[in-house]
């Protein structure tokens, strides 16, 4: 049996993660966690395989909970279960020992099989996690080093502005289902899955106009 620890600040998320994997042949729910230091506790008392470890909980957050399990000499492989797939939390939890980075709004088949993996040793990463850790070209003429093309830039400045979509559309004389079409490429494209993770790339990745 694959034994994992399941670490969310959310209970309903912690409680749904339970359902998923206890209905699995192979995987038990051996503890929760509702933040960071629970999480560090409950690897050390119920030597977990893998640890569901989600990034954003109050007090300890999940980046320095893997780095506590590491430096505690746990065998278990902590796998990231959270919304934030931004280069510098990506590289900063890979860093302290996390296995393998998973986005909440994966399929429950995906999560499952990223559960087994890492068990294995492997390192499971969401194709867009692996995207965030590839280098960052020189940036172009438009300032933009993630592949985005000048039309998808002016929408991201303008979210990061606090534009909705339709006065974006207006903005650069496109339609709003334009302006979602843009947005979904963007996100993709920088690893973020709302508007305000892309604001906040976009204020530390997209220098002045």
């Amino acid at each position: 049996m694959i034994r994992v620890l399941v670490a969310d600040d959310h209970r309903l998320v912690r409680a749904g993660i339970r359902t998923l994997l206890d209905a699995e042949p192979d995987i038990v729910v051996v503890a929760e966690a509702r933040d960071g230091a629970e999480a560090v506790a409950g690897a050390a008392g119920t030597d977990p395989d893998v640890v569901l470890m989600d990034l954003s909980m109050p007090g300890v957050d999940g980046v320095e909970a893997t780095r506590a399990i590491m430096a505690a000499g746990s065998a278990a492989r902590v796998l990231v279960l959270t919304s934030f797939s931004d280069r510098e939390r990506v590289r900063e939890v890979l860093e302290a020992g996390a296995t393998g980075y998973v986005l909440k709004d994966c399929e429950p088949v995906e999560l499952v099989a990223a559960v087994r993996s890492a068990a294995r040793g492997d390192v499971p990463l969401d194709p867009r996690v692996a995207g965030a850790l590839l280098p960052t070209p020189a940036a172009g003429g438009d300032g933009v080093g993630s592949g985005l093309s000048p039309r998808e830039t002016e929408v991201l400045r303008l979210v990061a502005q606090g534009l909705a979509n339709k006065q974006i559309g207006r903005a650069l004389g496109i339609s709003e289902r334009t302006v979602k079409a843009h947005l979904g490429r963007v996100f993709r494209e920088i690893g973020v899955l709302d508007r305000t993770s892309a604001a906040l790339w976009a204020r530390d990745h997209l220098p002045p106009p």
